[in-house]
């Protein structure tokens, strides 16, 4: 199997600069994955600060994440013709603009459409990164440059969620979304100086881009994504609970814990990039069973503080080993149309996102215990092993498309 890129831009630009661009990137992710995130630690603030209820507040993070379900494809789709590098620009614009709204906003109804529009070009501007990266390096160095872009992600989780935590608690919430906007901007620049300008394929389209989702292994690799990455969301929602009331981890040790779990997720995504360049369905086989083995060590672990702490990072390093491959995988089943196909990859993690943390509440509610969402996303992540058994034995029959 082949799939059609570019040369590398590598040999043209050198490498300092192909770092310089990774970078650029990278950084355009760890100012999302700051403000996703960190929405989640600022809860109580805002619901002091906008005077609403915590479910009202936990509708803040559902508008997040609904725009990433709906910009995702949306964006990708019409910025098609755009050149990559411009796409990149115009979606981190956005994304910067969005986020200094919120920063404004004077009540909750504009703070919602506001987190909405900050979450419209989260998916694609992952996707037109990924995308970038990928062309600007050898086909067998793709998995470890799109390792790079989404460590700006993983990142954000160790550095940039406590620090933005920490800011938000101490001198007002508001500010979270300041420094987020000085973030985009920073990334703009970044982004303007050291991506190199690629013209729009002759064939790019609005309807060129649409065909991904005609492709039986694209929904193939999203569901992988959604099912087996949802296991990693059950255990990440309810990590407080578990580690203050089953492990026993005083309560302000917890920014301990979620760095801790950001390590994890760092070291993941790096290795996962690698071995994703070795094999990507290779990959896709092994990490889900190791995820699942890891997600019931932790619920066993997670009744005594020590091993609950090595466990953490565990969970986060076995999770977010996924990313990389799937990301690669859904290049590789749609390569005349990569954004939108790179872009649905954040897509589908989002509505993990959301079916992990509905099926850790549903198994806490009927009194299973702090432990038991673990449990759950172990057999999350064993029926995505499922699923992407599935495509491969469809891969046999059927070899991708070049």
């Amino acid at each position: 199997m082949t799939t059609t890129t570019q040369a590398p831009a590598s040999s043209k630009t050198g490498t300092r600069h192909l770092a310089l661009a990774i970078i650029a990137l990278a950084m355009g992710g760890f100012g999302i994955g700051t403000t996703e995130f960190t929405m989640m630690g600022l809860l109580k603030e805002i619901e002091q600060g906008l005077n609403i209820s915590t479910p009202e507040a936990g509708h803040l993070i559902s508008a997040y994440a609904l725009g990433v379900v709906v910009g995702a494809p949306v964006l990708a789709a019409v910025g098609a013709k755009l050149p990559r590098k411009h796409l990149a620009l115009g979606l981190m614009l956005f994304f910067s603009i969005a986020n200094l709204s919120s920063f404004l906003a004077p009540d909750y109804g504009s703070m919602l459409v506001s987190r909405f529009a900050a979450g419209l070009p989260h998916g694609a501007f992952f996707g037109v990164a990924a995308v970038i990266a990928a062309s600007l390096v050898a086909p067998t160095k793709r998995g470890c440059a799109i390792s790079m872009v989404m460590a700006g992600l993983t990142v954000s989780n160790v550095i940039g969620v406590p620090f933005a935590t920490w800011l938000g608690q101490s001198y007002g919430w508001r500010l979270l979304f300041l420094l987020v906007g000085l973030i985009g901007i920073i990334t703009l620049a970044m982004l303007w100086k050291f991506v190199p300008f690629q013209k729009p394929h002759a064939d790019a389209s609005f309807r060129r881009e649409l065909g991904a989702l005609k492709r039986l292994q694209v929904w193939l690799a999203i569901l992988v994504g959604i099912v087996g990455f949802g296991g990693f969301f059950a255990t990440y929602t309810y990590i407080s609970h578990t580690m203050t009331s089953v492990a026993g981890v005083p309560a302000p040790w917890l920014p301990l814990v979620v760095a801790l779990y950001g390590v994890g997720m760092v070291a993941g995504n790096i290795v996962g990039g690698r071995i994703a360049d070795k094999s990507v369905m290779g990959t896709i086989y092994w990490v889900l069973p190791a995820t699942a083995v890891a997600l019931v060590v932790y619920a066993v672990a997670a009744h005594w503080a020590w091993s609950a702490l090595i466990m953490v990072f565990v969970v986060g390093a076995a999770g977010s080993m996924l990313v990389p491959a799937l990301q690669t995988r859904l290049l590789d089943a749609s390569p005349d149309a990569p954004s939108l196909a790179s872009s649905l990859n954040h897509a589908a993690l989002n509505v993990a996102n959301a079916l992990g943390a509905f099926l850790g509440g549903l198994v806490i509610a009927w009194g299973w215990g702090y432990v038991a969402p673990a449990l759950v996303g172990a057999v999350l992540a064993i029926l995505g092993l499922g699923v992407a058994a599935i495509s491969g034995a469809v891969e046999r029959r059927r070899p991708l498309a070049s």
